[in-house]
């Protein structure tokens, strides 16, 4: 019996065509692509394919737009410094309370900062769905604000934010608009020439590419400071050797996943309802959490009452199947997610939300598998619980902290 992986939200198999394209890369196509012989010229020209083919993902309008980093969070971080470098006179920053932590850290940061360095930041709150309010958005935004920063997709609940009528909002005011998209690209259709979406950050490994490989999408004509200076690599906008091999396997990777986008849209869609629906049919007490009609298509965020997700996801891996607690950058707090409590999920299930993240390398008998076993883990950890007795609660949820603020 063949373990099933369901954590593709922290990390994807990398798709052997992908493997295949880099190979060449490591050995006979080693060239620094800076060199003006033709072992550089070669590897040079591969790059390029490699710019076309994300500039085509992401239905940018140019290939001089995509500026290759090494991961989701140096993107996210090159884009929030360089609007308030190019802008110094704003002192504001807008993101929301579900972030990724590669941008609410950074914008603790800035926050502590002291002095004429210091910055405000506005954390936009979220309903119990996941939701935004852009009734608030509209009254943080002003003519003090830099940059806003709002994902594309929540990590943990799959979430979809309105981003491209944020982004008019944002120019209506000056401000720079950047979406950290890690989560969606490769999911659901983009078409950023058609927004106005000033930046965009992703990551390989969340697509079926090697971990270590980034794009910072970058709109032609926005004000922009280099986070990394030395070299002219990537137009003087990133300095520093490309990774080559990576490089080319994300040009692939973003190839494939143009190509598999109605089958993520259907098929993984598909066995996504299908896992969900079954779990929740069989386990009492237990809910999808986050905005069901508007979430990524492989991504099912379950809250079961009375439990704790780690003990969860222990039995899960016994049984060889491989899901997560929230994001894998916050797993190991005995806490729950910041997405949860801002959601503010009960505390009788925030404890016990378990995320299963799909990708086109699953089944649908491995769905069915993973169906056959979720109750009866859920129905044996409730049989150790003091608050769960004869197949119901055993203690009034009032008797627990109340729901997050």
């Amino acid at each position: 019996m063949s373990d099933i992986y369901l954590d593709n939200n922290a990390t994807t198999k990398v798709d052997p065509q992908v493997v295949e394209a880099m190979l060449p890369y490591f050995t006979e196509q080693f060239g620094n692509p800076s060199s003006m012989h033709s072992f550089g010229d070669r590897v040079g020209k591969a790059l390029k394919k490699a710019r076309v083919q994300l500039q085509e993902l992401l239905g940018a309008a140019h290939e001089s737009e995509i500026i290759f980093t090494s991961c989701g969070t140096e993107s996210d971080s090159t884009a929030i410094l360089s609007a308030l470098k190019a802008m110094p006179e704003r002192r504001e920053v807008i993101t929301t309370a579900v972030e990724h932590p590669a941008v609410l850290n950074l914008c603790e940061h800035l926050e502590k900062q002291l002095g004429e360095d210091g910055y405000v930041i506005h954390r936009l709150h979220v309903d119990d769905k996941g939701r935004l309010d852009l009734a608030e958005y509209r009254k943080k935004l002003s003519d003090r604000t830099a940059i806003v920063s709002a994902m594309w997709a929540n990590n943990e609940t799959g979430t979809i934010f309105p981003v491209e009528e944020m982004a008019e909002m944002a120019r209506a005011h000056g401000a720079q608009f950047h979406t950290d998209a890690v989560q969606a690209v490769g999911k659901i259709p983009l078409d950023l020439k058609r927004t106005a979406i000033d930046m965009l950050s992703l990551s390989g490994h969340k697509l079926h590419a090697p971990k270590g490989v980034g794009v910072l999408y970058v709109r032609r004509g926005t004000r922009f400071r280099p986070l990394l200076r030395g070299g002219h690599q990537e137009r003087g906008r990133r300095a520093g050797t490309e990774n080559t091999a990576s490089i080319i396997g994300l040009g692939k990777a973003a190839e494939l996943a143009l190509e598999h986008l109605t089958f993520e849209n259907t098929c993984v869609k598909a066995m996504r309802d299908r896992l969900e629906r079954d779990i929740l049919a069989e386990v009492p007490n237990a809910f999808a959490t986050g905005d069901t009609s508007a979430r990524l298509p492989n991504t099912s965020n379950i809250a079961f009452e009375y439990i704790e997700g780690e003990g969860i996801l222990l039995m899960l891996n016994k049984e060889g199947i491989a899901a997560s607690s929230g994001s894998a950058c916050t797993s190991g707090s005995l806490e729950p997610s910041h997405v949860m409590r801002a959601m503010g999920i009960p505390y009788t299930a925030a404890h016990g939300t378990v995320r299963f993240s799909l990708s086109r390398y699953n089944t649908m008998d491995e769905i069915e598998r993973v169906v056959g076993v979720v109750p009866g883990i859920a129905a044996h950890l409730r049989s150790l619980s003091p608050y769960w007795s004869d197949g119901r609660p055993a203690v009034a949820e009032e008797a627990f902290a109340p729901r997050f603020a």
